[in-house]
């Protein structure tokens, strides 16, 4: 027999007739009906607010508005599809698994989840030089040590808390006021300093580094900016076209990140065109922002969708298993 799944919602006379045609045919064309409130979950109100009564019927959808005799057209479709494959019509409904609650939790909580991860993530470095300066030194290395393979902590590319500055640049970075890395530390500031740089944590007069570097950190804090924007809107903002997303997200990062990467390898052919630049704690916030929150958005509204159709399919299967226990 097959199976109608009619979304509707209290107080829908459109609703009401189509309960009434599909009555009506029901000795031509036999089937159960699954009614299904859209008030009862966020994301099915969303999908079919406006567009209600909607019919389900195996590969069929029909929406309104809609006649008995397009009704009656859908379920005898739908029946002569269902004829040619008894197998997948005989098999049994599978019941409901403590997996499908945990999908449907994580599709209802993702982002919750997410910005959750991204925000320990990037929330963690700026504990180490709090436990530095609070005499902790141990645990405050041992994030330091984990946060080491997943960026480079270069000392005059990351802020200091505590300190007489906030940041510590190179001087060929030319920011005018600022006392330079190399001043501040006696490290050497060429290339052959970077092992070194990295590995400086901080003292007393400069301040402690915190574990990731200041683009990192606008990379991750944009993301949860997004995140929260997403949340607050409903989750309705449309995903950036991908050209928008290379534009501005990617385009800012590559110029600036990749050109200083470029000129300092200290290859003759690339010195000749591009010379050796530094770029300014300015310029890396900026970046890193704009290329977090445009992959943010770029990349959060197309896992809503997928989550928003796991949610759908779990819902249906909740409604249509006897056993709901």
């Amino acid at each position: 027999m097959l199976e109608v799944t009619l979304f509707s919602r209290s107080d829908c006379h459109l609703c009401e007739q189509v309960k009434a045609d599909l009555k009506a045919i029901q000795d031509e064309i036999p089937h159960t009906l699954l009614e299904i409130d859209i008030d009862t979950d966020p994301a099915i109100r969303a999908k079919y607010l406006d567009k209600i009564p909607v019919v389900q019927v195996g590969a069929y959808t029909l929406k309104a508005p809609f006649g008995r005799a397009e009704l009656r057209m859908t379920l005898g479709a739908a029946r002569d599809a269902r004829s040619q494959n008894l197998r997948l019509a005989k098999q049994p409904v599978a019941a409901i698994t403590s997996a499908d609650r945990f999908s449907y939790w994580i599709a209802n909580h993702w982002l919750a989840l997410v910005m959750l991860l991204v925000l320990l993530y990037v929330g963690l470095p700026f504990l180490a030089p709090v436990l530095m300066k609070s005499g902790a030194a141990t645990p405050a290395k041992v994030i330091y040590t984990v946060y080491s393979p997943l960026c480079h902590q270069l000392g005059f590319r990351s802020f200091f808390l505590f300190g007489e500055q906030p940041y510590y640049p190179r001087a060929i970075a030319g920011i005018a006021g600022i006392k330079t890395f190399g001043e501040v530390t006696g490290i050497d500031e060429s290339n052959a300093g970077l092992l070194e740089a990295r590995q400086f944590i901080g003292n007393e007069r400069v301040g402690y580094k915190v574990a990731l570097c200041q683009r990192d950190i606008a990379i991750y804090a944009a993301i949860v900016l997004f995140g929260l924007l997403y949340a607050f809107t409903g989750r309705r903002i449309r995903p950036l076209h991908w050209s928008a997303w290379l534009l501005l997200a990617i385009a800012p990062l590559g110029l600036d990140g990749f050109s200083q990467l470029l000129s300092q390898l200290g290859l003759p052919v690339v010195s000749e065109w591009l010379p050796f630049r530094e770029s300014t704690p300015t310029l890396r916030v900026i970046t890193g922002f704009l290329f977090g929150f445009g992959t943010a958005w770029f990349g959060l509204p197309y896992v809503e969708e997928s989550m928003r159709e796991t949610r759908q399919a779990l819902v249906q299967k909740f409604a249509a298993t006897p056993d709901k226990k």
